[in-house]
């Protein structure tokens, strides 16, 4: 279980230092990334595979918000389940509003990679700061 929190701190570190090829490597190739219904960048699926979740979120994310981070509050382990709880935090680039939401992020691991991922959060109130409600 602490090999387990170790990679998805580590994660969170490699996203926090902007060095996304490392945290990629976290994610297995066909990894399932879920984002939360109605989210502004949800496609109505799951991003699978690293490229995608790249793609889809990821940059997406850095696009609309400045200074973007995820403050961790508290990370437990059951087994091979990560179970993550944090605020996210930036500035709308066009907005000008102040994200700050809180999130709750579940990581399933298999040897050492997440093979699959699935964020909860207030999709209102993101909506409402991403300015698409």
């Amino acid at each position: 279980m602490d090999d387990n929190i170790t990679i998805v701190k580590n994660a969170y570190e490699a996203l926090a230092k902007r060095d996304i090829v490392t945290f990629l490597d976290t994610l297995a190739e066909h990894v399932e990334w879920h984002l939360p219904e109605h989210h502004p960048l949800w496609p109505g699926k799951a991003f699978v595979g690293p490229q995608a979740v790249l793609e889809g979120h990821l940059t997406r994310m850095s696009e609309i918000y400045d200074g973007f981070r995820i403050d961790l509050q508290r990370i437990a382990a059951l087994g091979d389940t990560v179970l993550v709880e944090m605020r996210c935090r930036g500035r709308g680039k066009v907005t000008g509003q102040d994200l700050d939401v809180q999130a709750a992020q579940i990581w399933d691991l298999r040897d050492g990679k997440c093979v699959r991922w699935q964020e909860y959060l207030d999709t209102w109130q993101l909506s409402r700061e991403m300015n698409t409600t």
